[in-house]
């Protein structure tokens, strides 16, 4: 199952919404194909995208969880789920 959030522009003012907490996160292309995962906090890793995610990377979706274990728990289910598409 996707996170249940939509995508989002990949851009400066999406990423100072989000929180500052940790959570999964995923970006995307244009089409929604998800071209990573990963979890930490949120806002400074959604910094990271924007800086290196390249070209392709346009979209962002995010779940805030309460915990970093949480989300490895999490980023686990999806990489499952990415892999056996």
């Amino acid at each position: 199952m996707p996170l249940e959030t939509g995508w989002e522009p990949l851009e400066r003012s999406t990423i100072g919404a989000a929180p500052d907490r940790y959570g999964v996160y995923e970006v995307g292309d244009d089409d929604g194909t998800v071209l990573e995962i990963d979890h930490g906090p949120l806002r400074d890793e959604l910094k990271e995208a924007l800086a290196y995610g390249g070209a392709e990377a346009t979209r962002v979706r995010w779940r805030v969880t309460q915990n970093s274990a949480e989300a490895e728990r999490l980023l686990e289910e999806h990489r499952r789920r990415l892999a056996d598409r």
